[in-house]
């Protein structure tokens, strides 16, 4: 059986970083997708944003990695950001109850200003309570 691979390309911009994927989020490249979210919280980012344009196929592994990493990026007091969804990934997390738990960016409204839209153009929506996945409130130390 052969299994697609995840491409993963890593941009840094003033307040955040960009993890662009493309192909699938599985058993087999989950640990890569990690690794990479994980280096990326060593430059202290505000937001990790994972653009989720090229992915392809996403298990319940890949579902569990990216809630991990939501954890992982609220103890390092970053955001993680999942942008540019397709209508699999968004039915995704809308079935498996998760979806609510992110930060979601959604592309500008087709006509916007700007001929142009690139990750820092576009509108986020969705809750980042945090508390879903750990983050403590304001003023709270972390549970140990």
């Amino acid at each position: 059986m052969t299994h697609q691979k995840l491409d993963i390309s890593v941009y840094r911009e003033a307040n955040e970083t960009i993890v662009v994927l493309t192909g699938e989020i599985d058993l087999h490249t989950a640990p890569r997708l990690s690794a990479a979210v994980d280096a990326a919280l060593v430059d202290d980012p505000v937001r990790v944003v994972l653009d989720m344009q090229g992915v392809t196929f996403c298990d319940s592994r890949g579902l569990g990695t990216l809630v991990v990493l939501a954890r992982a990026a609220a103890r390092a007091r970053a955001v993680l950001v999942l942008a540019n969804l397709g209508d699999f990934l968004k039915r995704l997390l809308a079935v498996s109850g998760i979806g609510e738990h992110f930060v979601i960016r959604e592309p500008a409204p087709e006509g916007a200003d700007s001929p142009e839209l690139g990750l820092s153009d576009i509108e986020e929506t969705g809750t980042d309570s945090g508390q879903s996945f750990g983050r403590p409130e304001s003023g709270q130390e972390p549970p140990r």
